[in-house]
Parts: C-alpha cells; sequence; structure tokens
C-alpha cells in the first residue's frame, strides 16, 4: 500500500479509532472472558492484538480472512452472557472457511460501532479490488512479512528468504541479475516500488509470451484484429457472435478494459502485460461467466432441480461427541444450502431440543434453530428451503414446535396449498420464493391408523434388523432405549404439527411399481446412500422417471461416525434431487457440491437435464449410450502451468514438488482420471505441458475437478488446492483457473493455466 493510500486510511473516522488502538474483552465461554489491547497496524490490513501483560506473545490476523461482522449478541457464547454485557456493546467477527469466530465486547457503544463500521469497510474494500490491485496487495502483504526491522527496504539475502517464503526455488544468479535491475537506486537493497517491479520481471511468463508470439505479428503488442484472430481460434468464441462486427466490438471492449498502458490502448492495440491481465480475469476464467448468473429457467416443479441439501446440519464436528450448534446453520445457509435438517428430542424441561439422539453430541433449542432459520434462510438466495424434521418428541412438545415454528416464522412458513387445489405435480422455485417448507410425516385422512415411526431414517435397530448394517450398533451408544410403553406414545402425531406439512410429507418407499400406481407428487421418502446406489445401479430408468415426478432424499450411512461423505455425483445421475451431505466435512464430496451449485447465481437449485425431467424418459446411467439425443464429447485439458501455489507446510527450507491431476465425475462410465508428472523444488511457477484426454458419454451430469498436489514419493502427497466446475460451465481456450482451499475459499494469486477444446467424438 502507497503512502498515498494509508493516508486515505487516517482520514476516516473509524479507521483512526482502529489505529489507535482499544482494550476489547476476548470471550470464549460464559467463564473464559479476557481482557486484549486490538489494533489495526499501518498497512491498513492486518489487525494485532496482545493480552496487556508484559512478554506475553501477540496474535495478528488479516482483514481478508474476515467474512462479516455480526452486531449484538449474534452468537451462542455472546447470547449466554447478554445479562452481563449489554447488545451495543457486544460484536463477533467471522472468519472465511472453518476458523472459529472472535467474540468480542468493548468498553463503549461508541467504541463497538467504530470497530464493527470500520471491519466492514476494510471487508468492502478487500472485496471489491480489482486483479491487479489483488496482485499488488499480495505482494505488499509478503514485503511487510519479510522486512523484519520494518525500514521499508531489503538486501538481497532478504528478499531470498521471502522468495522461499513465497514458495519461490531459483537461481542465485538470476535472481541477482534481476535483483540488481531492480535496484535502480544502487542502494543494494528493494523499496517496496523496486521489489514489485522486481516480483514483475520474475513472474515474467514465457508460456503466456509464446501464446502472444503466435498472434501478434511484431511481437510487441496486439492489433484489435490479431485479437480477434487469437479470441475466434483459440478462445472458440465465434460460435457465439457470428457478425464481425460484434467480435471487433468485443476484442476493442477487452483492449479497453485490461490493458495498462494509456499509449497502447490510444493505438487500439494490446501489450503483453495486458494479455496477462485479459487471461487472469474473470473472462480468461474457466468459469463460462454467462453460467455463474441465474440463467436457468426456475418456473419447472421442484423435482425437476438438483437441491444443495446438508444432513445433520446442527453438527460442526463427528457425529458422536461434536458441538451441536446454530453457527452450523448459518454456515450452511451461506454457502447456499437449501435443505437443512433438524433432529429433535424431548428436552427435559418442556421445550423441544436438537442434537444427534443416543450420542454425546451437545444439545440446543429447537426454537433457536428456527429463529437462526428464519434471520439466514434467504441471505444467500431467494428460493425457498426445506426445513427437513428428524421428529422423535411426544405429542406435548411437538404441539410446541408446530408453535415455535408459526410464532417465529409467520408469513416464511408455507402452510397452505398455494391455490387450494390439491397438486398434480410439485410447484417451482419461483413460485415459492422466500418460502420455507417443512418436510415430515403427516396424518392423512386415509391413514387410520398410524403404525410407523415417526422418524424417517431408520432407527439403529432396524437397520440391523435388515440386515444392512451401516449404523453403529445400539450397544456401544449411551442406553437410552425407549421403554415400550413410551414407544407407542412417540408414534402419535401433533395434528398442529402435521398440519404444518404441505408439500413435502415423509412416506415409507414401497417400490417404483407402487409409486407409479398411487403415489402423489407432493410425498416423499428418505433413502440411505447404500440403498439408493443399489437402486441406481439395478433399475436407473425407473429411479430416474420416480424423480422426475416426486422428491427423494439422500442422507449418509450410519457408519459415518467420523462424518466422512459419499459421492453424490453417483445419485444426482439417478436424478435424485436432495442429496444430503455433512457440509462441515471439507473433501472431495464438498468440493462436488460446491462445483455443481457454484453456477446459476449459487441459488442453491440447478435444473436438471431436459432428458431427466421427462416422465417417459428411457435415460439409465448405467447405459447412457442407449438414450435418444446421445453425443458423447472429447475432453482435452493441456495442463501448461501454475502460478504462485502456497506452501502446504511451513518448513523453512521446503518448497513443493506440485502434480495436477484431473478426475471427471459422472455416470459410471465417465468416472476417469489423468495427471501430469510433479515438477521438483518449484510452487512458483511450474511448467508441465502434459495433455490429458478424456471421452465424456453424458456431459449435462460431469463435474470435473482439477487437484494440486505436492508430490511424496514416501508418504501421501499433501493437498495444494482444487477447483470443481460442471463440465457444461467449461470456457474452451487458454483459461485461467484459480484455485480454492480445502474449505472451498479462494486463495490468490495461486492458479493454473490450461488450454482446452472440446470436440465431438467422431
Amino acid at each position: 500500500m502507497d503512502s498515498h493510500q494509508s493516508s486515505r486510511l487516517q482520514d476516516d473516522p473509524d479507521l483512526k479509532v482502529m489505529m489507535a488502538g482499544s482494550t476489547l474483552r476476548k470471550v470464549k465461554s460464559r467463564s473464559w472472558k479476557k481482557q486484549r489491547h486490538f489494533r489495526l497496524l499501518d498497512d491498513g490490513l492486518t489487525i494485532w492484538y496482545k493480552s496487556r501483560w508484559v512478554g506475553m506473545g501477540h496474535s495478528t490476523f488479516s482483514v481478508s480472512e474476515v467474512e462479516a461482522v455480526r452486531e449484538g449478541h449474534q452468537s451462542e457464547v455472546l447470547l449466554s452472557i447478554s445479562e452481563e454485557f449489554p447488545a451495543d456493546l457486544c460484536f463477533t467477527l467471522v472468519f472465511h472457511g472453518r476458523q472459529g469466530n472472535l467474540d468480542l465486547v468493548a468498553e463503549s457503544p461508541e467504541e463497538a460501532q467504530a470497530w464493527v463500521r470500520g471491519v466492514r469497510k476494510l471487508i468492502h474494500k478487500a472485496e471489491t479490488m480489482d486483479e491487479k490491485e489483488r496482485l499488488d496487495q499480495w505482494v505488499w502483504d509478503w514485503f511487510q512479512k519479510a522486512d523484519k526491522n520494518k525500514d521499508g527496504r531489503m538486501n538481497f539475502k532478504e528478499v531470498r528468504t521471502l522468495l522461499k517464503m513465497m514458495n519461490v526455488e531459483m537461481n542465485e544468479e538470476h535472481a541477482f541479475h534481476l535483483f540488481t535491475m531492480a535496484d535502480k537506486s544502487d542502494s543494494d537493497s528493494l523499496e517496496i516500488e523496486e521489489f514489485v517491479h522486481f516480483y514483475k520481471m520474475l513472474t515474467q511468463r514465457d508460456e503466456v509470451w509464446k501464446v502472444f508470439q503466435d498472434y501478434s505479428a511484431d511481437g510487441e503488442k496486439l492489433t484489435v484484429e490479431e485479437l480477434e484472430n487469437f479470441l475466434h481460434q483459440e478462445q472458440q468464441e465465434g460460435e457465439r457472435s457470428a457478425q464481425h462486427a460484434q467480435h471487433a466490438q468485443h476484442a476493442q471492449e477487452l483492449i479497453d478494459r485490461y490493458e495498462p498502458s494509456e499509449t497502447a490502448k490510444k493505438q487500439g492495440a494490446m501489450s503483453l502485460d495486458g494479455f496477462q491481465m485479459y487471461l487472469c480475469s474473470q473472462e480468461g476464467n474457466i468459469f463460462k461467466p454467462e453460467h455463474r448468473d441465474l440463467h436457468q429457467d426456475m418456473s419447472q416443479p421442484l423435482s425437476h432441480y438438483f437441491i444443495s441439501s446438508s444432513h445433520n446440519t446442527y453438527l460442526l464436528e463427528d457425529q458422536l461427541r461434536g458441538q451441536s450448534s446454530l453457527e452450523a446453520y448459518i454456515q450452511a445457509l451461506k454457502r447456499g444450502c437449501r435443505c437443512v435438517e433438524v433432529d429433535c428430542w424431548d428436552g427435559s424441561d418442556g421445550e423441544p431440543v436438537v442434537y444427534h439422539g443416543h450420542t454425546w453430541t451437545s444439545k440446543i433449542l429447537f426454537k433457536d434453530v428456527v429463529a437462526t432459520l428464519g434471520e439466514y434462510a434467504f441471505k444467500a438466495s431467494d428460493f425457498p428451503v426445506i426445513l427437513s424434521l428428524e421428529n422423535h418428541c411426544s405429542v406435548e412438545q411437538q404441539t410446541l414446535m408446530a408453535q415455535h415454528l408459526n410464532q417465529i416464522l409467520g408469513d416464511t412458513l408455507l402452510s397452505t396449498l398455494l391455490d387450494g387445489q390439491v397438486p398434480q405435480q410439485l410447484p417451482s422455485p419461483q413460485e415459492l420464493k422466500g418460502k420455507i417448507l417443512l418436510k415430515a410425516k403427516k396424518i392423512a385422512v386415509l391413514e387410520e391408523s398410524l403404525d410407523e415411526t415417526l422418524t424417517d431414517e431408520i432407527s439403529d435397530e432396524e437397520e440391523m434388523a435388515n440386515g444392512d448394517a451401516e449404523s453403529p450398533s445400539a450397544e456401544n451408544l449411551p442406553a437410552e432405549s425407549l421403554n415400550p410403553s413410551e414407544k407407542k406414545s412417540k408414534s402419535k402425531l401433533s395434528q398442529e404439527l402435521s398440519d404444518l406439512v404441505v408439500y413435502c410429507k415423509s412416506v415409507h418407499f414401497h417400490g417404483f411399481e407402487h409409486a407409479r400406481l398411487h403415489s402423489k407428487c407432493y410425498e416423499m421418502s428418505s433413502f440411505s446412500e447404500s440403498k439408493a446406489k443399489k437402486l441406481a445401479k439395478d433399475a436407473g430408468t425407473d429411479f430416474v422417471q420416480y424423480n422426475t415426478r416426486q422428491l427423494s432424499r439422500i442422507y449418509p450411512s450410519g457408519l459415518r461416525t467420523d462424518s466422512s461423505n459419499y459421492n453424490p455425483q453417483e445419485l444426482w445421475s439417478a436424478g435424485c434431487q436432495i442429496v444430503a451431505l455433512n457440509f462441515q466435512t471439507a473433501g472431495l464430496e464438498m468440493d462436488l457440491n460446491d462445483g455443481l451449485f457454484r453456477q446459476n447465481g449459487r441459488c442453491g437449485f440447478v435444473l436438471k437435464p431436459d432428458f431427466m425431467r421427462d416422465s417417459n424418459t428411457e435415460f439409465d446411467p448405467e447405459k447412457p449410450e442407449e438414450r435418444q439425443a446421445y453425443g458423447p464429447l472429447r475432453l482435452s485439458i493441456q495442463v501448461i502451468s501454475g502460478q504462485q501455489l502456497p506452501k502446504v507446510n511451513q518448513k523453512e527450507g521446503s518448497i513443493v514438488d506440485p502434480l495436477v491431476r484431473v478426475e471427471v465425475y459422472g455416470v459410471p462410465q465417465d468416472q476417469a482420471k489423468g495427471e501430469t508428472s510433479y515438477i521438483h523444488n518449484n510452487g512458483f511457477n511450474p511448467v508441465w505441458n502434459d495433455t490429458l484426454n478424456f471421452v465424456i458419454h453424458a456431459p449435462d451430469l460431469a463435474l470435473v475437478r482439477f487437484v494440486v498436489e505436492d508430490y511424496d514419493k514416501a508418504s501421501r502427497n499433501d493437498f495444494i488446492g482444487q477447483f470443481t466446475l460442471p463440465f457444461t460451465c467449461i470456457q474452451a481456450g487458454y483459461r485461467h483457473i484459480h484455485l480454492l482451499s480445502k474449505d472451498g475459499m479462494a486463495i490468490p494469486p495461486s492458479s493454473l493455466f490450461v488450454n482446452i477444446s472440446i470436440s465431438e467424438l467422431t
């Protein structure tokens, strides 16, 4: 950041307060509340804090790690001390990914407001930076980190250490040569501006220069016509706009947008710098820009969409001992989840509680979950949220649940048919905008006696008896088995709760034939992952047809006590809409979920391909080649290079040995992987130039995942970063893939540079 930027910071009254520093109480629990001194450092990016005791260490975090600021008692910890500290003193900093929140109490309401407003301004500034500012910011951050004596300059030895920290292993002579070129002031040290210049020379990318050379007649610039040529031939943009004039206009727009040199702009040309900027921008991204936004038809029945869905949403950790937390609901909803799950049990003081029954997970109040849902349901998306209820409560407490739902959610809760008519097909996401739907058992006139238990997922004992040994047996769980008389009262349903179930009535599945003859579109069943996989394999077409009309919910096997996940793709391929995952568990399965739902404005609903919406469809995921409009595609990916890959372990001398693996997920025939060789000791600008080829039989259902790993011959490779997207959202041509961390967060400026071609199989 230049001096001009920091003077701007000092002009802002809120940031002035932050830079002067404040004593805030850091609260971890009702009993742990300690004073810490907090201040914003001069870089305007780092928040520093330490305890008042001399000699105790300090901590820092970057504003870019903060996702949001919540005012007042908006966390469980601050709620627990609300008697002691009024809401206008309290605020919570929420971090990206899975880092815990920071709950703070200021000494005055004015001070609390200054921090709340100040941090929000800094978050906004970080979010609205363009690629160039972001890169400068990144280089600046590193310079600050490495400038130990804070004199704003670095000698060659310090620069070498810094390069190691930045994952750059390089030829000493080459580095020294560039260092002397950048040292314009001949002082044997670089100031920040000189260091940025040095860094730019160091990151001059030969592979981009080569592509530039192919299209530039004079090797210095691309004219509008040359750029147009490149866009047409390499980026395959000709198909989109057949008219030449439109095309020239697009080339001109790119020059206006990305060319840093005014001289080149005036000549209507693009320099190598501008070309590199364009390739790293949204338009040079692998993801089709038009698919990022909400662009699908949202007026079809709910059963025609894949719906982002979470399992045991209340858990932040594992299924046996984890914390039950409202925070888990907030995080899932913010990620675009549109179906959340609540396990309800009788609370000892008459208030129903939510936790994972028969385990040591902590308990939270049902009414608090409903309030959280009311507040966060529509922050990421306007489309409906399904509240999937696993009900283990007595009739009295069920009636209380119904009251809470009505009182807290009011009109948001959909409790009557939209037009008073019993539907022949489910309503659409469009018609249900802003509504919460309850999925639970319902008392129907036809069902004289209700002999079913009220929970949807098969109980552990039943699953054992059915020989579907997937759940931990009751023996190794705390004994809370119900005595027979209790069991009877449990299977009664409260009329008030039943009345709130409209379009998502839980029923047992009695086979596809039975469903064809008797089921209603508003009846839905839940399947354990193993049951669903078996149906998809043995009766794929029946499952796809069933799912054109009714919703299916799939949940992880009871054996997954570590909260691991199954591959959701296998069940999307059978048309299942609500494929529930443990959102709290990072890894491949959540990458696939994030990848599928990254399109369509991240609204949590993705329209199924047309051959999965037609009730007479003959599509079978096991035999994609038998469908009428079968058209396999060839996907060829040249993995060219990587840029600024993050270090995996922070050991002083360690530099990564990166390799790239491309994985395809889709119908069984499309599951495939290929990987590049690994590059020794270079996370900075590794060049592979390896080409991987795939044939994709059901392109509309395929997801492609790019994974970068640190090769290790002795043990498992370490994960470096990944990016997953639907095959249908891939742009052909020279593209950058901006990598994400294990938690799905951006890690700029880490990227891969690839050249992609997609063609018909002839």
